[in-house]
């Protein structure tokens, strides 16, 4: 799996007409580049951040105030994060519209959908964060709209087991921040780029 990665991202091939620019040229790969920005800050970030709640909202503040280009860092993660949300967006709807999840690209469709939805819940976790008012508002809003859902209370006891905000909900939301979530993404695309090439996409020098 990661030998046909490496191929997708190095192929040995390409053909001219596949390299003419169009309004849906690369939308993965530019995902996958955003994805590769958000871990390169978001490592960056941890040297100064403290996932503790009375300490959180003051090691944001440290950063921004005190850190050599340290704003630049945390709008450059947050920024990154946007751009990776809609270019994954971006490109479901293109593969929707293409028809490219049709027989036989059925699993890398489930698993590009697998993908979006753990870079949505990725940002989700990530919300919370810099326990400002906003982050803590919006997150529990969310919690509580969860807890409508079919099962949502018993995921919303493993996600807040003492209340949003405290100190082991943020230390999962944390942990599945920076760990958790971006290896599952990370094995998705593996998985994501490997399928595509089995498939042979829409490009027929893979």
């Amino acid at each position: 799996m990661i030998k046909e990665f490496a191929k997708h991202l190095f192929p040995r091939v390409v053909l001219r007409e596949n390299l003419r620019f169009s309004y849906t040229f690369c939308l993965g790969g530019l995902a996958f580049t955003a994805f590769f920005a958000l871990i390169v800050s978001g490592v960056l970030l941890l040297f100064y951040y403290q996932p503790t709640p009375d300490r959180a909202f003051d090691s944001i503040l440290f950063l921004e105030s005190t850190v050599v280009g340290g704003k630049y860092l945390r709008a450059l993660h947050r920024l990154a994060s946007h751009g990776f949300l809609c270019l994954m967006f971006l490109h479901i709807l293109r593969v929707v519209l293409t028809g490219a999840f049709r027989p036989p690209r059925e699993l890398t469709w489930v698993v590009g959908v697998g993908l979006l939805g753990l870079s949505v819940f990725e940002a989700y976790t990530g919300y919370l964060l810099p326990m400002d008012q906003l982050a803590f508002w919006a997150t529990r809003t969310g919690m509580e709209l969860l807890a409508t859902f079919p099962g949502g209370g018993w995921l919303r006891a493993v996600l807040v087991p003492d209340g949003v905000g405290e100190s082991l909900s943020l230390l999962r939301f944390y942990a599945l921040h920076v760990v958790i979530v971006p290896l599952g993404i990370m094995g998705l695309s593996f998985l994501h780029f490997y399928r595509v090439r089995k498939t042979k996409g829409l490009l027929p020098y893979l």
